[in-house]
């Protein structure tokens, strides 16, 4: 069985934070429920990342690049398969 990780770049973390910041400002418990719901869609994806489908906005996107909404936010990710022998 292999074993996915999820990395989430540093632009996407400060898109993140600034999302959650803005919710903030008018509710603290809604940033928290955006804010949850987001960390729990990404932990399924360690699972099964191939469950939503291709990103289609993307060009020359082979498939490896998905996209859904959450809280009406677009996220998208691309699925790079390593192995042993090629780390990156």
């Amino acid at each position: 069985m292999v074993v996915l990780k999820i990395f989430i770049d540093n632009e996407a973390k400060s898109q993140l934070r600034k999302v959650y910041s803005y919710i903030k400002r008018d509710s603290f418990q809604n940033a928290e429920k955006v804010r949850n719901g987001m960390i729990a869609s990404f932990k399924t994806l360690v699972n099964n990342p191939e469950q939503f489908p291709a990103d289609r906005y993307r060009r020359d996107n082979d498939g490896s690049f998905r996209a859904y909404e959450i809280f009406k936010k677009g996220l998208d990710w691309h699925i790079k398969r390593r192995s042993k022998s090629n780390p990156q």
